[in-house]
């Protein structure tokens, strides 16, 4: 029985295990999936989760739960060594150990890419992970607490200022969403008002949001400024030491909090260590049909897809020839690809994948939107609705879908939970301040200095008693006899 071994279990590793599950006959093919973390993340919700709209458990998907033909593993492929179908899978706890495949998936999806900015690395956060969304919310709130409790002055207005850097999809929305979050807790911090709140957009280039008209860009601009956000175009960032936010404009302001958003990159924990072709850019070199190779080679028993991976756009619509890095394809990608799994196992012929964008639609806070499908465009509420509708269906398996959208409708009656569990990136801070601990040992007492130290004694003889005249003549002195 062939062994498949999928890299990664994100959106595109995920659904090719799933639809695998499905389309494979019993004994046809034994699937193992190696991911870090043991659920998928859908990412179109970590601006939401950011903004305490989503519960964060309810944007992720656990492999587990929805994976029950599929071996999961925990751990780390290390190394990809597809010339003689070995992996190297690296758990956390334990040996590293090497797994023999016969078809191998690489879908370890992508990181965020930064550049070497000054403080960026020490002080900024990024916004690829339920995790780093959960933080963002935690710092929010956390900030609102402190800045309630103190004057005007530097130290409160660093508080309560909040950058983005970014003006893509993610970085406009995480930016809006945040916008309307600091804006609906106003009414639980009568001490700040709607002047001392401070958000800031940095683009290095002349408009945000490349995948919607300028027209519906503008809109989102001007709709942002009139919600107190700020948007910087044709703006670079040159330092962030210390949370020092100094801009290529020579405007300069401090911040507590710095979400970056300006682009990805493939894994390099992969497509570093594997023989497998990767092109310039540094994704794994793909064929419309997902396997590796180019239009003249291909790499038997080898296929990819989603972010690590650089795959032709046939639609004409993809940047530079090639699909552009969203969930949209990653999803479809790995659908398309369990299909031409199954067909070569088969022996049939894989088919191309060839998908037209069907739109971009953004949230931009709790009521409005932007949506653009072609030359249409739509925004405001019908695009927040949209938006919520669209991703509320794209959410993996029904169980996921009912949790996200009944916390949409209890927040419409019960509103936004503001608590923040910040603490809980040091859990047991509060156990170690009072837990009882062992007392010392009593210290043995020092010894005495060498040049202190006596010569023993020798030891005292018993005195000899003389007779009365033999003292008395040692001593010189006259005896009288007794009577």
């Amino acid at each position: 029985m062939p062994k498949i071994l999928i890299v990664g279990g994100g959106y595109a590793g995920f659904y090719t295990a799933w639809k695998l599950e499905k389309w494979l006959r019993p004994g046809e093919a034994e699937v193992t999936m190696v991911d870090p973390l043991p659920y998928m993340t859908y990412q179109p919700f970590l601006p939401e989760v950011a903004a305490g709209s989503i519960d964060p458990r309810h944007s992720v998907v656990a492999h587990r739960r929805h994976l029950k033909k599929t071996n999961v593993l925990t751990a780390k492929v290390t190394n990809v060594n597809h010339a003689e179908k070995k992996a190297t899978i690296t758990p956390p706890v334990g040996e590293p150990w090497v797994f023999d495949y016969d078809i191998v998936v690489v879908t370890a999806g992508a990181v965020s890419r930064t550049f070497p900015i000054p403080g960026v690395a020490d002080q900024a956060i990024g916004l690829k992970t339920v995790e780093e969304a959960v933080a963002i919310r935690d710092k929010v709130l956390t900030n609102f607490d402190k800045a309630a409790q103190l004057p005007a002055g530097p130290e409160r207005d660093r508080l309560l200022t909040f950058v983005v850097i970014g003006g893509g999809f993610a970085g406009i929305e995480v930016f809006a969403e945040l916008r309307s979050f600091a804006s609906s807790l106003l009414t639980k911090y009568p001490q700040i008002a709607f002047e001392d709140t401070h958000f800031h957009l940095i683009e290095a280039m002349g408009r945000i949001m490349p995948e919607v008209s300028e027209k519906t860009a503008l809109w989102v601009i001007k709709n942002l400024a009139e919600r107190g956000a700020e948007v910087h175009l044709n703006t670079q960032l040159t330092s962030a030491v210390d949370g020092k936010i100094e801009l290529s404009t020579g405007e300069s302001f401090e911040s507590d909090l710095i979400v970056w958003t300006a682009g990805v990159m493939a894994n390099p924990g992969v497509v570093r260590n594997t023989d497998l072709p990767i092109e310039e850019r540094g994704r794994l070199r793909v064929r419309p049909d997902l396997r590796v190779g180019t239009e003249d080679e291909i790499i038997e028993g080898a296929w990819g897809a989603g972010d690590i991976t650089a795959v032709p756009d046939l639609s004409g619509g993809g940047v530079g020839g090639f699909c552009v890095p969203n969930a949209q394809h990653a999803v479809r990608q790995g659908k398309l690809m369990a299909k031409n799994i199954v067909a070569v196992l088969r022996g049939e012929g894989p088919a191309e994948y060839n998908h037209k964008n069907l739109g971009a639609v953004a949230g931009l806070g709790v009521g409005v939107g932007a949506f653009q499908s072609g030359k249409f465009a739509i925004t405001g509420f019908p695009a927040w609705v949209a938006h919520r509708g669209y991703h509320g269906l794209a959410m993996p398996s029904w169980e996921r879908k009912i949790r996200v959208v009944a916390g949409w409708v209890l927040n419409v009656f019960l509103g936004r939970d503001i608590v923040s569990l910040e603490a809980v990136q040091t859990p047991r801070a509060v156990f170690e301040e009072f837990a009882s601990r062992p007392k010392p040992p009593a210290a043995a007492p020092a010894a005495a200095p060498a040049a202190a130290v006596k010569a023993p004694r020798a030891p005292r003889k018993a005195p000899v008693k003389k007779p009365v005249e033999v003292a008395a003549a040692e001593s010189g002195t006259e005896t009288v006899a007794a009577p």
